[in-house]
């Protein structure tokens, strides 16, 4: 099909207008005749843009603080939350360390990109069209099982650096000191920087959900040629 349409073309040129002419170009290149390349570039580019906008989105001020993905603070910290409320110096406790807290997850979250896009580039023809023609979050399921370990290996210490870099592992360490101090109080010492690190974890991977989501079911966020044709094939 795409040989006679070819060989019609300039035919056209010759007797349509440029209108007719365009239309007929374009009906071969969306004809559905794909390589094993066009299929595999498709599915990574749609990764690498689903991907890059989520970390851009949560890495950015307030990315994670103002939005669904939100960190609170592990289960806990409502113990120390509870009994320091009242004491001068701790009356704001919640909310200032969740707000550090997310300032830290957006620090990280800057760190995930290249992890992302190592896992990417490895991506087989197999892979690509097991992602294609699999559920809605085959893409997200492939990232995460080929990225988890490694983005929270990564993470951990970034989360870290980053939790002292705004001072949330500060404030936190002055409440368990001041919360442990309390006489006869079972003394508690929740690990901030492995709670934040999976929370951090858990929101970037329902981001790139939700993105591949956008690409598989609307057409407008196929934003290239290629992930229009790619795409096509799985609608």
């Amino acid at each position: 099909m795409k040989k006679i349409l070819l060989f019609l073309i300039p035919l056209f040129m010759i007797s349509c207008d440029p209108a007719d002419f365009q239309r007929a170009v374009d009906s071969i290149n969306n004809s559905g005749m794909l390589s094993n390349a066009d299929i595999s570039n498709g599915l990574k580019e749609a990764l690498n843009v689903g991907v890059d906008s989520s970390v851009a989105y949560l890495s950015k001020p307030d990315g994670y603080y103002k939005s669904a993905y939100k960190i609170l603070l592990p289960e806990q910290a409502g113990k120390v939350i509870d009994k320091l409320k009242f004491i001068p110096g701790f009356t704001n406790l919640e909310e200032e360390l969740i707000k550090r807290v997310n300032q830290g997850a957006e620090d990280a979250a800057k760190k995930a990109g290249p992890i992302f896009f190592d896992a990417i580039k490895k991506m087989s023809f197999n892979d690509a069209m097991n992602i294609l023609m699999g559920p809605k979050d085959a893409a997200t399921n492939y990232l995460h099982n080929n990225t988890y370990n490694s983005l929270y290996s990564a993470f951990r210490p970034v989360i870290v650096n980053s939790l002292q870099k705004v001072k949330a592992q500060e404030l936190w360490s002055s409440a368990i000191n001041k919360y442990n101090s309390i006489p006869f109080i079972e003394k508690i010492n929740p690990d901030l920087g492995g709670h934040v690190s999976d929370k951090a974890l858990v929101g970037l991977f329902s981001l790139v959900e939700k993105k591949e989501l956008g690409i598989r079911s609307d057409i407008g966020q196929r934003s290239s040629s290629l992930l229009k044709r790619v795409f096509a094939k799985q609608d």
